[in-house]
């Protein structure tokens, strides 16, 4: 933004500016951390007066800042400083208006370069009056103009795409998901949160007097959910592998065991859940900041996978975008570099799986490759490179060399960007829920959500 001042000589009595802002839901999150308002009736998904409805009320000294932007930016702009303001308040806004804030010069004193402006904000839609007041200001003697793009931006550590996959999923039929060992409070108590969203049905497969400790030392109330009592953590991943076999389960999902124990009992060649592709993990992400969500393969099976065995990890990792609402896959298969180099193996699978995609050998999304990390998800370094596929600088969906490159990845994204990551394991016949003891209750809630989009969108039903 480029501001140049008016000032006290330059301003005239009637003189009038505005400027227009839409009032997002991230704003009052901002307002409220940076203010210290933290009430409910401002903060989009609360409900401060208990009637069942959030409000999302923009606090009203949200309102008035935009009136100081008016008077900051433009008139009289740079060097402008407050003596006083008054607000007087007719309606209210809320996130989602358009708002725009006005001021009028009403009156100059020399004797000490104060101004007098009449403020208003009004909502754009009807022309209605938010708020009126008087500011008296200190107008600048000297002429100011310079840019404000240098200034910090923000990013609101949100969960914007997890919150909406939750709401997608819960009006679906809760996912019969046999629980494996939950015998600790994060495993046990995720799997029950997601029953309180109506994400799953848990049936618990584990060591029924450690589960019934667990639920007593949490407060939780297992009256009505299934307990299969096997003590031994082979045994019960064995159990919950059955229970999908006979039509009593659609979903697994790790409670306190090894991965490795889990995925011997799927893997088994005579009672395991082969479906005949390669079982693959993906990593749904939510990063603050980003536009849509990034999904990571494979980070957590596959150490050093094949070119065949590449090609079902972009296939599954498709379908499950496909799941979550993403109706073109844009896959981005990485490397160190965006261009065919035969001294870099993992730049000729990304290569092949390219082409593979565009003569129909991977069906369902636009793959391309290999492309270097930052021309896979900005657009400016795809275009400084001359890349012009629709991919590059877009890619919703991030294929790893190895499971090294992948696991580096996911937990730069976690830890440095704020991420939040729902883990998913593809391939079996049936989503195979896989979290971190270090996973919060919002992971947990979006592996089981993105868990039963999968398996309806698969099953057709839902």
């Amino acid at each position: 933004m480029h501001i140049e001042n008016r000032t006290f000589d330059e301003l005239q009595v009637g003189e009038s500016r505005e400027l227009r802002r839409l009032c997002t839901q991230d704003d009052l999150l901002v307002f409220a951390n940076v203010s210290g308002n933290h009430n409910p009736m401002h903060l989009f998904d609360a409900d401060g007066d208990g009637d069942g409805v959030p409000e999302a009320v923009a606090p009203g000294m949200f309102v008035g800042s935009l009136v100081s932007a008016v008077l900051g930016n433009v008139l009289p702009g740079a060097g402008t400083l407050y003596r006083a303001q008054s607000f007087v308040f007719h309606n209210r806004a809320h996130a989602g208006d358009e708002l725009v804030s006005r001021v009028t010069v009403t009156d100059k004193n020399e004797k000490d370069c104060t101004v007098t402006l009449a403020t208003e904000v009004r909502r754009l839609s009807d022309d209605a009056l938010i708020l009126s007041g008087v500011a008296e200001v200190e107008a600048p003697r000297r002429k100011i103009s310079y840019s404000s793009h240098d200034l910090p931006g923000l990013i609101v550590q949100r969960h914007r795409h997890f919150e909406k996959l939750l709401k997608k999923a819960e009006p679906l039929p809760a996912l019969v998901t046999a629980v494996i060992c939950p015998e600790e409070p994060n495993s046990l108590g995720g799997a029950l949160l997601a029953r309180a969203h109506t994400l799953i049905e848990p049936v618990l497969v584990g060591d029924a007097a450690r589960i019934a400790a667990c639920a007593a030392e949490m407060g939780a109330d297992l009256t009505d959910v299934e307990i299969v009592d096997i003590p031994d953590h082979d045994m019960a991943a064995r159990r919950a592998v059955a229970l999908v076999n006979e039509g009593r389960a659609q979903a697994l999902m790790k409670g306190h065991l090894h991965t490795d124990q889990l995925l011997r009992a799927t893997l088994d060649k005579q009672t395991g859940l082969r479906a005949g592709r390669r079982f693959t993990h993906v990593f749904v992400m939510d990063v603050p900041g980003l536009t849509h969500p990034l999904l990571v393969t494979d980070a957590a099976i596959n150490i050093s996978p094949d070119l065949k065995t590449k090609v079902d990890i972009v296939q599954n990792a498709i379908d499950l975008a496909l799941s979550i609402g993403i109706d073109e896959p844009k896959v981005g298969v990485l490397s160190a570099v965006e261009t065919v180099n035969p001294d870099i193996p993992s730049s000729i699978d990304a290569a092949l799986l390219s082409k593979m995609a565009e003569r129909g050998q991977i069906t369902g999304g636009l793959v391309d490759g290999p492309l270097a990390m930052d021309n896979a998800v900005d657009i400016a370094a795809a275009r400084t490179k001359g890349l012009t596929s629709p991919v590059a600088g877009r890619a919703e969906v991030l294929v790893v060399p190895d499971i090294d490159a992948g696991n580096m990845l996911a937990k730069q994204l976690a830890f440095i960007s704020h991420a939040e990551a729902a883990g998913l394991v593809l391939g079996a016949r049936v989503p195979i829920i896989l979290n971190s003891r270090a996973d919060d209750d919002m992971a947990r809630l979006a592996s089981c959500a993105v868990a039963a989009l999968h398996h309806f969108r698969l099953k057709g039903d839902g």
